[in-house]
């Protein structure tokens, strides 16, 4: 019989400097209030492109609603970067966010791919197509950050 090794320590997501950063940086509370605002757009947005797909109407709501989603996630992801500075001393792919980081780059691509389609008149079909595929990494993105938002509460628990 082998003997148990410990378990690994566990790392925590701020160290106490990084903690004081965010706590102090406006960039905690411009992301505090981008996030939902983006989450809300994307819910509306999501009933839109489905309302064209089921139906066929309503392609310029829909589309407004997309190119509102989109804006909201550039601005988001510069301000995300400006924060991760602030907080982690460099622009993105701090280690404790890095997977997510790489993760938001594939939503951008699928988002910029949207806007392609649009601007150089591909069918409305692949349009509202990639628009779904850009939402749905978008959803799995926003589950990792609203992840990373859990191990920061309960390191946070654990430090008291």
């Amino acid at each position: 019989m082998q003997p148990t090794s410990p378990a690994a320590p566990h790392r925590r997501l701020y160290t106490e400097e990084q903690r004081a950063r965010r706590d102090a940086t406006r960039w905690t509370l411009v992301q505090g209030i981008l996030a939902p605002l983006q989450f809300l757009v994307f819910a509306i947005s999501l009933g839109l492109v489905l309302w064209y797909l089921a139906t066929g109407e309503g392609y310029a709501a829909a589309t407004v609603s997309i190119l509102i989603k989109t804006f909201l996630l550039y601005t988001i992801m510069v301000t995300g970067a400006i924060w991760e500075k602030v907080v982690f001393g460099q622009y993105l792919f701090a280690p404790a966010f890095f997977w997510e980081d790489v993760f938001s780059f594939g939503v951008i691509a699928l988002h910029t791919a949207y806007l392609w389609a649009l601007f150089t008149g591909q069918p409305h079909g692949l349009q509202m197509g990639i628009a779904l595929a850009a939402y749905a990494t978008y959803v799995i993105n926003a589950g990792q950050f609203l992840w990373k938002l859990r191990m920061a509460r309960l390191d946070m628990e654990a430090a008291q």
